[in-house]
């Protein structure tokens, strides 16, 4: 067993501390849902009509019974996934039209909304430190990173948001039902419909498509054709390190297949560096 899990007292405190937490999680999770109910009702009294869905339940501080932390990995959070419930970290990457990551990182909240702007800032960062200037000029993201607080909290300055406000295949759906809206916006939208209606015009359906194109080819790479679907390693500091070398290695190797695919077209005897 490890060294922090072989006495009795030190597992003891684990499990304490493991309580402490459930119940630190409870008391934010009904912080956030107070917000929600909030924001939705300043809404309504802004537009003058109700919301669209249900009702947001009101908030409760109290720990769920079923409610479970690990003790092996405290760091660790239940997440849902493709295949269920499991214990783990939220990996994010911003990856551009290359499909080169230009932002990594891990966290333990399972929701992605709270790390659009956190992400946003430090690709930019990255860019700049390696020498690249310009700015990011749109953003495009599913479902999961929409918030009327993201949008705005988003600089008068940019990047533009391509943010979609349903799961996919509503989303679909949505763009199939109607033609793409033409002329001035009409006034008294609400944040909400603001966004579906630009990622139904022509120009926001453009974009909006190349999210199949950049970021989800970067995570089918690396989890199906790498085989990287789990952290080898325990605690957010070193899956955070782990997941920025995988990223790392995803960027070499398409640097390296794009060096690879550009010397197999050169003619005889010219080599790279004598290109203009």
């Amino acid at each position: 067993m490890p060294e922090e899990l072989r006495s009795r007292q030190s597992r003891l405190e684990r499990l304490k501390a493991c309580k402490r937490r459930l119940e630190d999680e409870a008391a934010r999770e009904a912080a956030r849902q107070q917000a929600r109910i909030e924001e939705r009702k300043a809404q309504e009294q802004a537009t003058g009509k109700k919301r669209r869905g249900r009702k947001p339940k009101a908030p409760d501080a109290s720990v769920d019974p079923a409610a479970k932390a690990n003790v092996t990995d405290p760091d660790s959070r239940i997440m849902k996934t493709r295949q269920g419930f499991g214990q783990g970290y939220n990996a994010q990457a911003v990856v551009t039209e290359d499909q080169l990551i230009v932002a990594a990182a891990v966290t333990q909240d399972a929701n992605d909304v709270g790390q659009l702007h956190p992400m946003l800032q430090q690709a930019q960062a990255n860019l700049r430190a390696a020498g690249v200037n310009k700015p990011i000029r749109a953003v495009v993201a599913d479902a999961g990173y929409w918030s009327e607080a993201n949008v705005k909290q988003a600089p008068a300055e940019g990047p533009e948001l391509f943010l979609a406000t349903s799961k996919e295949w509503k989303h679909r759906q949505a763009v199939k039902d109607a033609p793409p809206p033409r002329g001035r916006i009409p006034k008294g939208l609400s944040l909400r419909e603001r966004m579906e209606r630009k990622l139904r015009t022509r120009r926001g359906q453009a974009i909006y498509a190349k999210r199949s194109q950049t970021v989800e080819p970067v995570f089918g790479q690396i989890k199906t054709v790498r085989g990287a679907d789990r952290f080898l390693r325990r605690g957010l500091a070193a899956c955070d390190s782990e997941w920025k070398l995988l990223c790392l290695t995803h960027n070499l190797l398409k640097l390296w297949r794009r060096v690879r695919e550009r010397s197999a077209t050169l003619p005889f005897g010219c080599t790279e560096a004598g290109l203009a």
